[in-house]
């Protein structure tokens, strides 16, 4: 019987799972992500899990990853350097579209050529710019090459690639290979971002490969695309972009696994961020405009996600303005206290019983550091090398560590750095004060909680009268959040326009009134007419509240918090292959391929042949990621205009889906 193994590296565990025959669940397990090597965690929870179910390593017939790696790489501004060739366009575009935020210092070449809308040569191709270029630039790890409409003309871009690969050696990425869209800027965009990304998911999937190896498991390792879809590990080394947004994707394709369920709202917490997305007709929504991760908006296909900064590890902020005082959460990331604590519990408990020994609460309560090992640390300025030495090898106190208000400063360039991390009140500690989640240290949640309490709101009272009433006060404003977040992506879902942007209708008071079923003058009712599936492991503590606030049925499933890793290996192998036909002239209709256009005499025969060169890519890409029993789906998209009584053809767009699942090891 096949046995495949799902693995999913978040911002806070690695989760593993083992699945027979597509069925049913062998074991979970989870362990420690570790940011600074994920093959050690990927090693960790894939070796937790096959003890778990008592599995030989050499049963494994296919493996399969989806990962943040992408995704936080472009959020964090990191990645390998590249060099950026940009055919025909004008250079204003590196200013006005964002890219020469995106190169951030990386050398880039505005040179002659591209084509028009027609695939026609608009000027040639300055091989000689491009040869002196190279002069100077050739000792770049990648390279990415976009020119204009090549689209509809691929000839500069392929062009200028294979001389830049005989001139290094090194990768190329082809903006008109990653998306059909027009848009060069966009197209160079996410062209040059896959550059960026290809050393770092290379040696992400080298090292994978080989601690898999290590535990004895000679199978197939398949990564999940933003859309949801299964790509080899090959292709995945060739088009990294296409893997942001893979761990969200990944937990849409595992609700629907474990549920079934055609229609709903699926919303994963994780540790730093919630991720909830619309299912429709038992498929996840993907975002027309392209994926947009951190500030940037790509051509990747990907699911429609809205990504919300709140999860069980986020930062607790006290709201000192105010009378009333109060909560709220996130967006940044913190080690919860608790967790810290089973690390280095002596030096954490000493330092809370010394905090509550005091007479006043402190500006650093509860709040500790620890530098990250095997982290590059070279080129900071002198007082970010003096505060990362006096952080230490171990957990210490913020509060011994910063001196002065400059120390706050560089505190953040070393987080920002990757550098340190910090540790203190997180959503995690009050679900362990209230006997919600257990694992970690209670004691150290109820110490830090308590010492949060006792800070004072604007009317000079205590924020809460002990570590359960504060406890009770952060996990209802998690629920309330998670209402937002709900509220939100179903807003954003509907065919209605309301005049007002989703979050904004979500936070109106007529809404929140609403939600509280206000009955005067006035009776107002709102909630969500769809069910909700909540994951992650926190979910059970959470969405049973944010349910009943919203009046739907929650869906907790059974194994809820490794969905990401479920979703993983449950997935099926998806290539779409897209192109255009277009009439440059009167009677005459020109296909626009991978190896430049041609003309037909009538648009039946233009779309035909587009559509069966497309089918073959399609099918060959499908093969090439290893799926069997593929099927092939096609669709037209016609574009005509009425004139004198006649129609005239304009252009169609033609999409080739080719689908199947993975193969397994024999």
């Amino acid at each position: 019987m096949a046995l495949a193994l799902g693995v999913d590296t978040g911002g806070t565990y690695t989760d593993a799972v083992l699945i027979r025959d597509e069925t049913r669940v062998v074991a979970t397990a989870k362990a420690l992500t570790t940011r600074h090597d994920l093959a050690q965690g990927i090693g960790t929870a894939v070796a937790r899990v096959l003890a778990q179910g008592n599995i030989d390593p050499g049963a494994v017939a296919l493996a399969a990853l989806s990962t943040t790696l992408a995704t936080n790489a472009l959020v964090e501004g990191q990645g390998g350097r590249a060099g950026l060739v940009y055919v025909g366009l004008p250079e204003s575009d590196l200013a006005t579209h964002g890219l020469g935020t995106a190169l951030a210092g990386d050398p880039a070449l505005v040179m002659a050529g591209g084509h028009d809308h027609s695939g026609t040569a608009t000027a040639p191709l300055d091989t000689a710019a491009l040869h002196r270029w190279l002069a100077d630039n050739g000792d770049l790890p990648a390279y990415a090459v976009a020119a204009r409409f090549a689209t509809r003309n691929p000839a500069h871009e392929l062009e200028a690639a294979a001389m830049i690969r005989a001139a290094t050696g090194r990768p190329v990425s082809c903006s008109h290979q990653l998306s059909a869209r027009l848009g060069g800027p966009k197209r160079a965009l996410t062209a040059f971002l896959n550059a960026r990304l290809i050393g770092m998911i290379d040696a992400l999937i080298s090292r994978a490969g080989d601690t898999l190896a290590g535990l004895g498991i000679d199978a197939p390792l398949m990564v999940v695309r933003g859309d949801g879809a299964l790509i080899s590990a090959a292709q995945a080394r060739e088009r990294p972009i296409e893997t942001i947004l893979s761990g969200p994707a990944a937990s849409i394709v595992g609700a629907r696994w474990m549920t079934g369920i055609e229609t709903a709202l699926v919303s994963d917490i994780g540790g730093t961020t919630t991720d909830t997305a619309l299912l429709s007709g038992g498929r996840p929504a993907i975002d027309p405009e392209g994926a947009r991760v951190g500030p940037w908006r790509t051509m990747v296909e990907a699911v429609a996600m809205r990504t919300t900064g709140l999860g069980g590890d986020s930062e607790v902020h006290v709201a000192e303005s105010g009378l009333a005082g109060g909560v709220s959460l996130g967006p940044r990331r913190l080690i919860p206290v608790s967790l810290v604590a089973t690390e280095a519990p002596d030096a954490v408990h000493a330092a809370l019983d010394e905090q509550m020994r005091a007479v006043a609460p402190g500006e650093q309560d509860a709040r500790f550091v620890r530098a990250v090992s095997g982290v590059d640390s070279g080129g900071l300025v002198a007082r970010d090398a003096a505060l990362l030495a006096r952080i230490g090898a171990e957990v210490a106190p913020l509060a011994r560590v910063l001196r002065s208000r400059v120390d706050h400063r560089s505190l953040d360039r070393l987080i920002a750095r990757g550098l340190v991390q910090v540790a203190g009140v997180t959503p995690s500690d009050a679900a362990h004060v209230l006997e919600l989640q257990t694992g970690w240290d209670t004691g150290a949640a109820q110490k830090a909680l308590g010492l949060m309490a006792r800070k004072r709101t604007g009317a000079g009272r205590p924020l809460a009268a002990d570590a359960p009433a504060l406890a009770r006060m952060v996990v209802d404003r998690l629920t309330h959040q998670t209402v937002l977040a709900l509220l939100e992506t179903a807003l954003a879902g509907e065919d209605t326009d309301f005049g007002l942007p989703p979050d904004h209708l979500a936070r109106h008071v007529l809404m929140q009134k609403g939600l509280d079923g206000h009955s005067g003058l006035v009776r107002l009712a709102a909630g969500l007419a769809l069910p909700v599936v909540g994951l992650g492991a926190s979910a059970p503590c959470y969405y049973p509240a944010a349910g009943r606030r919203l009046g739907c049925e929650m869906i907790l499933p059974e194994h809820a918090g490794v969905a990401n890793a479920i979703g993983a290996v449950v997935g099926r192998v998806t290539i779409r292959r897209s192109g255009t036909v277009t009439s440059p002239a009167e009677g005459r209709y020109r296909v626009h391929l991978a190896s430049g256009p041609q003309d037909f005499p009538s648009p039946e025969e233009a779309m035909r042949v587009l559509e069966e060169a497309l089918t073959r890519e399609a099918r060959a890409g499908a093969e090439a990621g290893g799926a069997q029993d593929i099927h092939i789906s096609a669709s037209r998209d016609t574009r005509a205009a009425r004139t004198e009584a006649r129609e005239v053809f304009l252009e169609a767009e033609i999409t080739v889906e080719a689908s199947g699942r993975p193969g397994i090891a024999a």
